[in-house]
């Protein structure tokens, strides 16, 4: 954007403020080159109409002076030509930076429809078909904590645009950091923050780039893989040899010499290259043209990193990957962009004649695995490097706009707690959010958390387990602290039957209460996490009385593991269980009733406080919704 854009003022007083003056800027500049686009269209088609009549004048005369003042404006026309796709970029840059900005309001708001959902092509959101096995079973938490999908905390973190940086960004909210990883980033996410310029301007770039995952894959795999030409060097020279005697043989024929029998020889040889070893190469050529357009965008994105200083640990670790070679990923991304319009060719009508004259396909692959014998080794690294970058720049994009959020304190795993003041749902409104305090642990303890319907339970678990994740993807959390071990998530909220798999809901709720018991023995086994598990309403299947007692038996194997999470329920007398009682930690959240002229309405604080629950509102609730609750046999 340094280019394109002027600077614009950041400090504001508040994100959205800033936000509104960004945009008021880049529409200003956008409607203004919109108009000069306007003009100068005017102006270009005057220009040649102007051409024309001169042109038409002098053939008419038959005099020099109209063409001569036909070939001024032709100059004038081509010079507006050009000008015309500068001011046309102009307006594209403006127009990206606008809507960049206009998707940063869309944030603070949680306006998940107006706000692009960026996820690696081909991915489908979790929680579309029921988990049973496998990666799904491995994270089962991204459904229950909205971490992936629409209006998610991928959706919320969705600046990355090329392949490499929504994967990146992916497999953090999916894979916990070690703490020292996580300290990295965090500082490194903490000198981006207040980089709005650069933000933007590497955001820029990225739209500027449309690819394709698996075309992303394909171009990675040939880059990696083995030479097939440059392997045949006998080919490559008969192709040169081929392609000198025939275009020797096509200028003799123009000067007149009897060499039309041997030049249709020669021709025939080429075209029967052409249609066998040519296929191979074409085919090889065709791994790498479906890329042709992205390789001058990714060496501007690679150009703008390189040329930044950086002074956290991680981004000059990340700048040293782009540059500490010979090669630099800027300079050979746009030595590819240069060879690829020789590919193009390819498409172009005659192209079979001049590839009978020049063998051309044999050419341009022998350029390409000149590159690809270079720059090949290194580009998933470049393009891994790139992608790393983008992936702390989306969670900087959130520190920047909640500079009230905190980074958390990560703690050896010898204190394992989970600690935190004012504690909120990353993805609420800031207007709507309401934080708590909270204190899990230690292992063989848990929170209980008690109320009637609506008011708060599922959402304080999914605020715990969200801030968990965020924490150890490296990036700031909705709250005033928060402090915690390395820790593994285990959750069971969102519950799915499956007529196609033939699974009740009971034994769907088994199967995801069996990968939370997994996952804590798991944890248990390895050292390294505490296994923290948030279990909302569990057992809803099934009677009251085996309820209790299967629910008292899994919590208590849980805690046995060494595990410590938060239990959410309406069964009051789970609470009261003597096991349960001495390892737990009860809190509840309550509601308050006002019965006005318009009938009965219900309000909530959304406030935890100590105890147990000592009020219910499901018939309330019955009552609210319009059923009837009057005895039947009063009518």
């Amino acid at each position: 954007m340094s280019d394109q854009a002027e600077q614009v003022t950041t400090h504001q007083s508040k994100p959205e403020a800033m936000y509104h003056t960004r945009c008021a800027t880049f529409e200003k500049q956008r409607d203004r080159y919109s108009h000069q686009a306007s003009l100068n269209a005017n102006i270009s088609l005057g220009l040649f109409f102007i051409t024309m009549i001169f042109m038409g004048l002098g053939v008419w005369q038959g005099t020099i002076l109209p063409f001569a003042i036909a070939a001024f404006f032709g100059i004038c026309l081509v010079v507006s030509f050009v000008n015309h796709g500068r001011v046309n970029r102009q307006h594209c840059y403006y127009d990206i930076l606008y809507k960049i900005n206009d998707e940063g309001r869309h944030r603070l708001r949680r306006d998940w429809d107006n706000l692009p959902l960026r996820q690696p092509p081909g991915d489908q959101q979790y929680g579309q078909s029921l988990p049973t096995s496998g990666a799904e079973l491995a994270r089962p938490y991204a459904n229950d904590l909205d971490i992936l999908g629409h209006a998610s905390l991928q959706h919320l973190l969705g600046t990355p645009v090329t392949p490499a940086g929504q994967a990146t960004l992916q497999q953090w909210l999916l894979n916990p950091a070690d703490p020292t990883t996580i300290r990295q980033r965090q500082e490194a996410v903490a000198e981006l923050a207040s980089q709005v310029d650069f933000r933007d301007d590497l955001a820029l770039r990225g739209r500027l780039l449309e690819v394709r995952q698996d075309n992303y894959e394909e171009f990675l795999q040939w880059a990696e893989d083995e030479n097939w030409l440059l392997k045949r060097p006998w080919l490559i020279w008969l192709a040169r040899l081929l392609t000198v005697v025939t275009l020797g043989l096509l200028v003799a024929q123009l000067l007149s010499f009897p060499v039309y029998p041997i030049l249709i020889a020669v021709a025939a040889v080429n075209l029967l290259l052409t249609f066998t070893i040519g296929r191979k190469v074409n085919a090889i050529i065709e791994r790498v043209a479906a890329q042709n357009n992205v390789f001058e965008a990714y060496a501007n994105l690679f150009q703008i990193v390189t040329t930044h200083t950086f002074t956290s640990p991680a981004l000059q670790t990340l700048l040293n990957r782009l540059s500490s070679t010979q090669l630099r990923a800027d300079q050979e991304m746009r030595r590819m962009g240069r060879i690829m319009p020789l590919a193009e060719i390819r498409g172009w009508m005659f192209f079979l004649f001049i590839q009978l004259a020049t063998l051309w396909t044999f050419h341009v692959l022998w350029l390409l695995e000149r590159w690809q014998r270079s720059a090949g080794p290194y580009t998933r690294t470049w393009l891994t490097a790139l992608g790393d970058i983008e992936a702390l720049t989306a969670l900087a994009t959130l520190a920047h706009d909640h500079p009230d959020w905190v980074f958390p304190e990560m703690i050896d795993n010898h204190a394992p707690r989970v600690t935190g003041s004012n504690v909120g749902h990353p993805l609420l409104a800031p207007a709507v959010c309401v934080g708590n305090d909270i204190e899990i642990g230690p292992p063989g303890t848990f929170l209980l958390i008690t109320g009637s319907n609506m008011s708060g339970k599922s959402t304080l678990l999914r605020s715990i387990g969200v801030n968990t994740v965020l924490a150890q993807a490296g990036g700031p959390v909705c709250a005033s602290s928060l402090c915690l071990a390395p820790t593994m998530l285990a959750t069971t909220m969102r519950v799915q039957d499956s007529l196609e798999q033939g699974i009740s809901f009971f034994m769907a709720e088994l199967k995801r209460l069996k990968a939370v018991y997994d996952t804590t023995r798991e944890a248990q086994t390895d050292g390294q996490f505490i296994p923290l598990f948030l279990l909302d309403e569990i057992l809803q299947g099934t009677n009251t009385a085996e309820r209790q007692i299967a629910a008292r038996q899994i919590i208590l194997h849980l805690l046995e593991l060494g595990g410590t999470g938060a239990v959410s329920t309406h069964d009051l007398a789970l609470a009261d269980t003597p096991e349960l009682k001495a390892l737990s930690r009860p809190f509840y959240f309550t509601e308050h009733f006002t019965r006005g002229p318009e009938g009965l309405s219900m309000n909530f604080d959304y406030q935890l406080r100590p105890g147990i629950a000592t009020s219910t509102n499901a018939l309330k609730l019955v009552e609210l919704v319009g059923l009837p609750l009057e005895d039947v046999a009063q009518h």
